[in-house]
This record gives structure tokens, C-alpha cells and sequence, in this order.
């Protein structure tokens, strides 16, 4: 389900901005760059960034962090008419923490081929199963999501190779 009106893309667009610089937190902790932000009646309740090396928390993933700030904010853990916008496609813990939380909207940058949960694998939103229904908008801010994500795993690799020829070149110095 997409949003075609003019004035809510540009809303869109305005709070996908923010989940990218909550993005370049997560970047800046050594974390894959992603950032979510929940907004109520246009107002900030919440917002998250990957933490889950350093908060050595496997949930603690941009969009948890932002619900849990959202249900402090409101003092309840449901969130009904709160949109949360997300610098990548959910996975499926997030998809089935965004549909327990009662989120009335999800906006995401760029779809995540492996472990999205939303349009990827799954469909999470989309299930008969599912007790509630959230609507949910991909694409928007895409192309800064994707750069962000492209050069955090490029200079990662750069990083692993030159450790890895690093050890090398120690190991092959020290003859016995």
C-alpha cells in the first residue's frame, strides 16, 4: 500500500531524513548504519539506531530501540496511529514487533533481499493469519539508504583485508 498524496510523501520524506542521521549513529558505534524514528501527529514519540554489537543485544535493532522509546514516550505499549520510518525493510523480529505494537504505518528506505520481512521474505504485514494489518510505503530515501549501507560494508571489507595481510606480512617476518 503506498501513499500517492503529495503533501504526505513530502512528510515522508522529511522523517526518513531523520531515520538517516539516527542511521549515521549506528555507523559511528561500529554498528550496520540503520535508523528508525516513530512519529505521532507529526511529533516525534521515539527513536533508535542499530545497537546490537554494542549494546550486545541481538534485539536491539533500530526498530526496536525506537518502539520501546515510543511506548516509554506514551506510556503504553501499544502505538496506533504512530507511523515509524526505517532506513532498511524490517526483518521478521521487527515486523512482528511493529505488528504487536499496533503501528498503523511502516516507511522504509531500501528493501533488504535477505533478511527482510515486509516485501522480501515473508510478507509479514500481508499474512491472513496476522491479527492486525499496518500499511507500509518501501523506497522512500532509497537511494541514500542504500549508499549509506553500500560504504559501511565496503570500508568493512577494506578494514578485514588489511587486517588479514597485516597478520600475514607479521606471520611471514618471523623466521625461527
Amino acid at each position: 500500500m503506498s501513499s500517492t498524496n503529495t503533501e504526505s510523501q513530502t512528510q515522508d520524506q522529511h522523517w526518513m531524513s531523520v531515520a538517516l542521521e539516527l542511521a549515521a549513529k549506528a555507523e559511528a558505534l561500529g554498528e550496520v548504519p540503520v535508523g528508525a524514528v516513530v512519529v505521532l501527529d507529526d511529533v516525534v514519540i521515539g527513536e533508535g539506531w542499530n545497537q546490537p554489537i554494542s549494546g550486545c543485544d541481538p534485539t536491539a535493532h533500530a526498530e526496536i530501540m525506537a518502539l520501546r522509546s515510543a511506548a516509554k514516550q506514551q506510556s503504553n505499549y501499544r502505538l496506533p496511529e504512530a507511523t515509524l520510518y526505517v532506513t532498511l525493510e524490517p526483518c521478521t523480529m521487527c515486523a512482528g514487533a511493529i505488528i504487536h505494537s499496533r503501528v498503523k504505518r511502516v516507511v522504509f528506505a531500501a528493501p533488504e533481499p535477505k533478511a527482510g520481512a515486509v516485501i522480501s521474505n515473508g510478507s509479514v504485514f500481508d499474512r491472513e493469519e496476522m491479527n492486525h494489518r499496518v500499511e507500509y510505503t518501501g523506497g522512500v530515501g532509497e537511494n541514500q539508504a542504500v549508499q549509506l549501507i553500500q560504504a559501511f560494508f565496503k570500508r568493512r571489507r577494506e578494514e578485514a583485508k588489511a587486517a588479514r595481510k597485516a597478520r600475514k606480512a607479521g606471520g611471514s617476518s618471523s623466521a625461527g
